[in-house]
Order: C-alpha cells, then structure tokens, then sequence
C-alpha cells in the first residue's frame, strides 16, 4: 500500500489514481446558494476495472455493493448535505483531487 492509496479496510486499499470526483449542483440546504454553485460532490470508482482487487473479491463487492453502482458499474457515493463544496468533501472522507 502506497501512501496515495485509501485504506477502506486490512485487505483493502484503493489507489487514488483509481478513483474519480465529481462536483455539481445540489439541492438542499443552502438556499439560493445551493442552485448557482456546484456543492454535490460524487465519488467514483470503477470496481470492475479496478488493479486493487481479485476477480473473487470483485464479485463479492459487485454483489454486495448493487446498490451503490450506476448504469457504467462504477461504485457511486455522494454527498450533498452540506452547504459547501469543501463541507461535503469533509464529509466523504480524505477523497481530495489534490
């Protein structure tokens, strides 16, 4: 496990170049504020392409992880409920693009 990689558990770490973060605009709370910036943040890794797992652990978090995955199969977490980009990313964990 390099440093650049996020530990998700002992037998797990997704390198950081693996995974992909979005912004757009949410709603919520926020008010006006909320409808002109792009505060949703959405994570995204694509598990079925991915180097960091075995072709048996990939089913298994294929099947576990249903539904988290959008029509592409990749795993999709989003956070929106924070009024600021910078909120929400907080939110999502150490998944900067920096």
């Amino acid at each position: 496990m390099s440093e650049d990689d996020i530990a998700v558990s002992p037998e797990l770490a997704i390198p950081r170049a693996e995974l992909q973060v979005r912004a757009s605009r949410a709603g919520g709370p926020g008010g006006q504020h909320v409808n002109t910036s792009s505060t949703r943040i959405e994570l995204l890794w694509d598990l079925t392409h991915s180097r960091a797992v075995t072709d048996e652990v990939r089913a298994r978090l294929l099947a576990k992880l249903a539904a988290r995955l959008d029509s592409e199969g990749m795993v999709r977490v989003v956070a929106s409920d924070r009024r600021s980009q910078a909120q929400n990313r907080a939110a999502e964990g150490r998944f900067s693009t920096a």
